[in-house]
């Protein structure tokens, strides 16, 4: 069988210090010698499902089609959770069914341009001979996106499934003059990426009020350079979400900002 031309990237919580990346790696090349792999980050932090949702979502986008996305984020190993692969728009996740593909599930909501196809992951042929209940990148999801960039149906790897395990995404209040969000990521950083999209905020004003902890800022920044070193700003950034962030320096650190905090935006008529 000739392999097309495939890219499979792998999302983890395992670090770098250890073999597990590289065990994983071995295992899909060992499968496809011609498939590309991209790391797209294995500093996930420990079984922190919620950060792996989001990391996928913001990322899977600006891989062609067909790419297959391996997350192996699993608090869950060994237990009777379900491994899946969900196709959507010609994209195949290959991971647990905890959750990791809830903000890409909200994503696609009911819009029919978009269908979903997910079945669970069942047939052992496309497994490693040996199992273990603590590696279930290694003996299954591994060979499983291997054999996916391969040309297997989906049919071949399992039965269809519906109602994927999801947890309530984190959604801004909008009223009259205010907006209410939180912090859902912290990155590398320090900064602190909000759930208030830019959209939102166009649509509001043009002139904020914004405060989280003990910090207002008055002004949207179009580049963290736009202050000084050390002062703290808010800026759009990349994913196109509010972020607050100090120039220089670490907004996580500098303003002990940290996950679930309120970021609250007012403005006058």
């Amino acid at each position: 069988m000739n392999a097309p031309s495939r890219i499979i990237t792998l999302t983890t919580d395992f670090g770098t210090s250890d073999a597990y990346v590289g065990i994983m790696k071995g295992v899909i090349l060992g499968i496809n010698p011609g498939v590309q792999v991209v790391d797209l980050t294995h500093a996930i932090p420990p079984q922190d499902i919620h950060e792996a949702a989001f990391t996928i979502y913001s990322a899977y986008r600006y891989f062609p089609k067909n790419a297959i996305h391996t997350i192996v984020v699993d608090p869950g190993v060994g237990t009777h959770r379900q491994a899946i692969v969900c196709e959507i728009e010609d994209t195949f996740f290959v991971c647990p069914d905890n959750g990791v593909l809830s903000y890409v599930l909200q994503d696609i909501g009911n819009n029919t341009a978009f269908p979903m196809n997910a079945v669970a992951i069942q047939n052992a042929s496309y497994f490693l001979p040996e199992i273990s209940d603590t590696f279930h990148g290694r003996d299954i999801f591994a060979p499983v996106a291997a054999h996916l960039s391969l040309g297997v149906p989906l049919t071949n790897i399992g039965p269809s499934v519906q109602d994927l395990v999801e947890f309530p995404i984190l959604t801004p209040q909008v009223s009259k003059n205010r907006i209410i969000g939180q912090i859902i990521k912290l990155d590398r950083f320090g900064n602190a990426i909000t759930n208030i999209s830019e959209r939102t905020l166009t649509e509001a004003a043009s002139a904020y009020d914004i405060r989280v902890a003990d910090t207002r800022l008055t002004r949207l920044n179009r580049a963290y350079a736009e202050s000084t070193v050390g002062e703290p700003l808010a800026i759009i950034g990349s994913l196109g979400v509010l972020e607050i962030a100090i120039n220089g320096g670490s907004a996580e650190v500098g303003l002990g900002l940290k996950w679930g905090d309120v970021v609250e935006i007012q403005w006058s008529d």
